[in-house]
């Protein structure tokens, strides 16, 4: 099926998050006993819940996303071209509002899709919560309510990796390595996006790790599909 898909009608994207607060003082204690409770399994004897919480960006509740980025194949161009652009900043209501924007625009078609690594575990339902969290309506293609699984319009190469195998996880990182794709690790990963966040309040350079991380999604679906990869004059940032 990844064969006979458009490539110019998939959105591919990827999410940057951080905890909410600087700081775990920061949370009044009614916050402190949830999270707390929301982590207990997690941290076990090994943390406290004030140590702990530098992971809390990766839970829709006691984070929020910094940076959406986004990469399409331009199909009215000769060629292959891949154009990236993101949005990012402090207020999250506004980057979910123009993010929004960009599918209900461009991106609201029957055969459109979505496409992430871990998007169904991760990015998709993330950006969903947080969403309704600070008030925006979901768009159509994060509005899972009444879709058959078959509707749904999401693809994730997570997923197209495992063929069948639901036990088995693969990161982004192994999967670009073993398949010969750059890398989009080569300057922060996940776990430092928090400390390049709030203590040297460097968004331009989540958003080019964010961006990365997106045009490497769309080199593995070339790879699934056998065609060659994106050179590096071939992608566009906007």
């Amino acid at each position: 099926m990844i064969d006979t898909l458009q490539l110019e009608h998939i959105l591919f994207l990827d999410i940057e998050t951080v905890p909410q607060h600087a700081s775990y003082d920061d949370l009044d204690e009614t916050e402190k006993f949830l999270y707390a409770d929301k982590t207990k399994y997690l941290r076990k004897d090994e943390h406290t819940p004030e140590t702990f919480y530098e992971r809390a960006g990766i839970w829709a509740e006691f984070g929020k996303i910094v940076c959406i980025s986004v990469g399409y194949f331009n199909a009215s161009v000769a060629g292959k071209r891949f154009r990236t652009t993101s949005f990012a900043g402090d207020d999250e209501a506004i980057l979910l509002n123009d993010f929004k924007t960009l599918l209900e625009t461009h991106f609201n078609g029957k055969h459109h899709l979505l496409c992430a690594h871990n998007g169904k575990e991760f990015d998709f339902p993330y950006i969903a919560r947080r969403m309704i969290i600070n008030g925006v309506t979901l768009p159509h293609k994060l509005n899972l309510f009444g879709k058959k699984p078959w509707e749904i319009p999401h693809i994730d190469t997570l997923d197209l990796w495992k063929f069948g195998d639901y036990k088995h996880y693969t990161s982004l990182k192994l999967l670009t390595k073993i398949l010969g794709i750059p890398s989009p690790k080569d300057d922060i990963d996940g776990s430092q996006v928090r400390a390049v966040y709030y203590e040297e309040k460097d968004i331009k350079r989540i958003v080019v790790y964010c961006e990365k991380d997106t045009v490497a999604v769309a080199q593995i679906v070339l790879r699934l599909r056998n065609e060659k990869l994106l050179e590096e004059s071939e992608i566009i940032s906007v």
